[in-house]
Parts: C-alpha cells; structure tokens; sequence
C-alpha cells in the first residue's frame, strides 16, 4: 500500500481522443505536494505519509504548526493530509511527488467534500415521490408524508428520513479512472465528476478494490528537484 495524493480541484472540461470521441473529465491541481512528516511504527504504533499542498504565508501558520514545519525543515503549507503506507512505502521529508504518480487508465479513489445545499426537502435531499398530484392532496405535494406509527410506539424513530441539511458530507467516489496526466503542469484528469465544489481539496489513492497497474512506481512518483529515492516498478497486489 502506497500514498496517495492532495489536490485541488479545478472544475471540469472533456479531453478528445485519437478518433475524435470526447470524455468528460475533472481536472485536479498538484501544487507542491510535499512530504512533511513520516509515522513510523516505533514511534507512533503505524506508518503513515503526511503530505502537504502549495505554500502558506508564514502569518497565517500557527505558532504549533511553525515549529512542526522547522523541525521538518519544509516551508509551511496550505494543507496537509496524511496516508496510511505500508512500512517499505515511507519516504523521506521534503521529497516532492509529481502527477507520475498515477498512470493514464489506471483506478483510483477519490476522498472529497459534497457541495452544501442548506436546507432541503425530502424530495431533494432523499429522492422521495412527494404526494398525490390530485385525488384530495393540497398544499402538501413535496411533503415527505407519514413520519411514524400509532399510539404504539407513539414516537418517530431517530435516522428517520426527513427534510433537513443537506450536502458537506465527506464521500468517496470508488473506481474512477484516470484520463490524462500532465506532470509538467501538474495536473491529474479524472474520467467523470468526483465530489466536491472548484477550489475543494480531494484526495486520490489507489483504487482499494481493484490491481494497481505494474508500471505505477512503488513507492511514489518523486520529483527530481526533491531528494532521490529508490523506485522500482510495483508489484500488482491482490484484489479485495
């Protein structure tokens, strides 16, 4: 099990293929993915990754999070998330991953944050049919309808669907496929839509239920202005 990646998301556009079809895809932004911090089994009881995107004004960086970066010595970031890694797939603080990271038809996962919608129906937030159009219902169309029994139990159960919040919900959208790579602009285009709203942050790791392609580099893609590390090509790993 290798990292996984932080990006940001851009929006979507189509790429076109060689015999003219074209594919929807979601463009995602590296920016800098650095890595910061390592978990360490001796350490910390696990293996991890913490991996940082873009650079952040040292003002607006907490007092905790400055001495964190110093002892590091990486220079501060807008956001860091961390991956769970397998012990042979830790590197080292300050190497750069490129969008290398992933290759073009592989499967991936993407981690990401669901647009709000405030405060929706029952029709919009759980797809309810509403009411009757007619035969004696008025004025309660998009009503959600019965929300509970009789004298007994004479109470309406918690996790009833009802109308309420809608959207910031974290989601994983499974098994998408990668269409196209820039590693020179650093840019990661995902076939289809992937959760969140233009200028969310998502992750995308290797897909947990299917082979990760033989030519995607083990441990990670590292840029060469970071420091070298040993890649050799992956195994493909048993599917779950």
């Amino acid at each position: 099990m290798r990292t996984g990646l932080i990006a940001k998301k851009l929006g979507m556009t189509r790429i076109f293929k060689d015999d003219g079809t074209h594919v929807p895809v979601t463009v995602l932004h590296l920016d800098q993915v650095q890595v910061v911090d390592t978990r360490t089994q001796e350490r910390d009881g696990y293996t991890a990754i913490q991996l940082g995107w873009g650079k952040a004004k040292v003002k607006n960086v907490t007092d905790p999070n400055k001495g964190h970066y110093a002892r590091v010595k990486v220079e501060p970031k807008m956001r860091l998330v961390e991956f769970r890694v397998a012990p042979d797939a830790l590197l080292e603080s300050g190497q750069i991953l490129t969008a290398a990271h992933f290759v073009v038809g592989q499967k991936v996962d993407v981690c990401g944050v669901t647009k709000g919608k405030g405060f929706a129906g029952a029709m919009k937030r759980w797809n309810f049919r509403g009411l009757e159009a007619s035969h004696g219902v008025s004025v309660s169309h998009r009503s959600h309808g019965s929300t509970g029994n009789r004298q007994d139990p004479g109470k309406t159960f918690k996790n009833k669907k009802m109308a309420g919040h809608l959207g910031v919900d974290r989601v994983t959208t499974l098994n998408v496929e990668i269409a196209g790579i820039d590693v020179d602009k650093g840019l990661i285009m995902i076939r289809g839509a992937v959760p969140g709203s233009k200028g969310e942050f998502v992750r995308v790791r290797d897909a947990i239920k299917k082979v990760r392609p033989a030519e995607a580099p083990y441990p990670a893609s590292i840029s060469a202005a970071s420091s070298p590390v040993d890649v050799k090509p992956a195994q493909p790993q048993e599917t779950v």
